[in-house]
């Protein structure tokens, strides 16, 4: 049963690979479609550019938030959460989860298409469960 979720696992990520066309070949498994504009991390997730003046309107970045709070909360690994607003889509799916410090992570591709232009990230975040906290962290 864990050879079938790892396998289920690595083949869900090439395919994120595969379809992801804007990544370089030196970022297929980290690439970064946000620049730290601000020091809230959701902001930063979902401060998505697709060139001169074009970014997610109020409406696509709040469904994008969502989905990615979802997919990080509530979503099995493996399992995306979609969403569509206004001409822009995208998806957040957690790819792998393990036990940390009095809590655990999770790893999270996401991907963002608008403009004509589709942008993919991962990103990994750990819930500390006596806080009640998740702490971002960017993946190297």
């Amino acid at each position: 049963m864990v050879v079938g979720k790892s396998l289920t696992l690595i083949i869900i990520s090439a395919l994120l690979v595969l379809y992801s066309t804007s990544a370089k070949s030196s970022d297929l498994w980290n690439p970064q479609f946000f620049s730290y504009k601000s020091n809230n991390v959701v902001q930063k997730l979902v401060d998505v550019s697709f060139g001169w003046f074009k970014k997610l309107n109020d409406e696509q970045k709040a469904a994008h938030a969502q989905s990615i709070t979802h997919a990080l909360e509530f979503a099995e690994n493996g399992k995306k959460v979609t969403w569509y607003k206004d001409n822009a889509s995208g998806y957040a799916v957690p790819v792998i989860t393990w036990p940390a410090n009095g809590g655990y992570c999770r790893r999270l591709h996401i991907s963002v298409i608008a403009y004509n232009v589709h942008k993919v990230m991962t990103t990994t975040a750990c819930h500390n469960s006596s806080s009640n906290l998740w702490t971002w962290y960017k993946d190297k």
